[in-house]
């Protein structure tokens, strides 16, 4: 099997939304301290994370309480690089995805917005229709490559959002989705258990089983040949 690692590093320099990580050395084993320890100060959103119903729906569920099921199991990526602006309904037609309880959006994203270390001014998001055909069509969890799933052009009313999160769906943002192939995998997305949040930082892998190995050094991914 291959494994793709879709996590982002965060570090203080990351890109971000709002206040960049920090970072303090609380132990020192270089100023006599019997071990290394340091202390984080970051958002529940930070880098790779998902978003949880609480995030904009009151008395929602939050984090700490969504379903394993919607994070770990079956995923497709989907090919939507060749898309400007919103990923529209047409686009989820042309891309065949009927029936998908787990979707990752790849886009041009990931080349490029999502490289960057400050905010771009224009990425691709998920047009409300679309987000309403996913949430009718059965999705547990939908997932792009950038900061928010809503386009630039809406994040002053958060649509995507109040459709998906309103209906119980999971939004897992910033995966890093650029030496992803588009196909079938299995998706692992594990938020910390922070108790009432509305989202978390996440550790979230791509598992493609029956693959060639790809090599060790290969940047975003690891393998490991199955027993």
């Amino acid at each position: 099997m291959e494994i793709f690692d879709i996590t982002l590093p965060i570090h203080p320099q990351m890109l971000h939304w709002g206040r960049k990580p920090e970072v303090e050395i609380v132990e020192s084993r270089a100023d006599g301290d019997a071990s290394n320890v340091t202390r984080w100060r970051l958002g529940a959103h930070t880098g790779t994370h998902v978003d949880a119903p609480a995030h904009f729906v009151d008395g929602a569920t939050p984090i700490d309480k969504v379903s394993l099921y919607s994070l770990v199991g079956p995923a497709v990526v989907v090919d939507m690089t060749h898309v400007n602006g919103d990923i529209t309904v047409d686009h989820l037609a042309a891309a065949g995805i009927a029936g998908e309880r787990r979707v990752l959006f790849k886009t041009s994203n990931s080349a490029g917005p999502l490289r960057r270390t400050d905010r771009a001014p224009d990425w691709v998001g998920l047009s409300p229709e679309a987000a309403r055909a996913l949430v009718d069509d059965g999705v547990e969890l939908v997932g792009i490559d950038y900061l928010t799933i809503e386009s630039h052009t809406r994040t002053d009313t958060w649509d995507a959002h109040h459709i998906l999160l309103g209906e119980g769906v999971l939004i897992l943002e910033n995966a890093d989705l650029d030496a992803v192939p588009p196909g079938p995998y299995d998706l692992v997305c594990l938020p910390a258990k922070l108790v009432d949040a509305d989202g978390s930082f996440a550790r979230a892998i791509l598992i493609r089983r029956d693959a060639a190995p790809a090599p060790e050094s290969g940047v975003g991914h690891q393998h490991r040949d199955a027993a």
